[in-house]
């Protein structure tokens, strides 16, 4: 039975990636299947949709990006100190 059922992993992955294209009609399918038994990855969608329509003016696409915008001096510093500092994060050049 768990060869034709999305996990919540896959899910959640899913209900994201449909945010930025459309899905094929099985895998929403599988979806809608997952989200009437699952009420966390139910609470999920509804939060990411919610998200979404809450910050439509924060959606950035490639084209949008202005690359002569850069961090200032005392951010990058802050950075490199907080990567430094940081045990979880090792041998990274900084």
């Amino acid at each position: 039975m768990s060869h034709w059922m999305f996990n919540c992993k896959k899910v959640s992955r899913r209900v994201s990636e449909s945010m930025d294209r459309n899905l094929p009609l099985y895998q929403r399918m599988l979806i809608w299947m997952h989200l009437l038994m699952c009420k966390y990855c139910t609470r999920f969608r509804r939060q990411v949709m919610m998200l979404r329509e809450l910050c439509p003016s924060h959606r950035l696409d490639e084209n949008s990006l202005d690359p002569d915008v850069t961090l200032s001096p005392d951010a990058c510093e802050r950075i490199r100190q907080t990567l430094r500092s940081s045990s979880a994060i090792t041998d990274l050049p900084v």
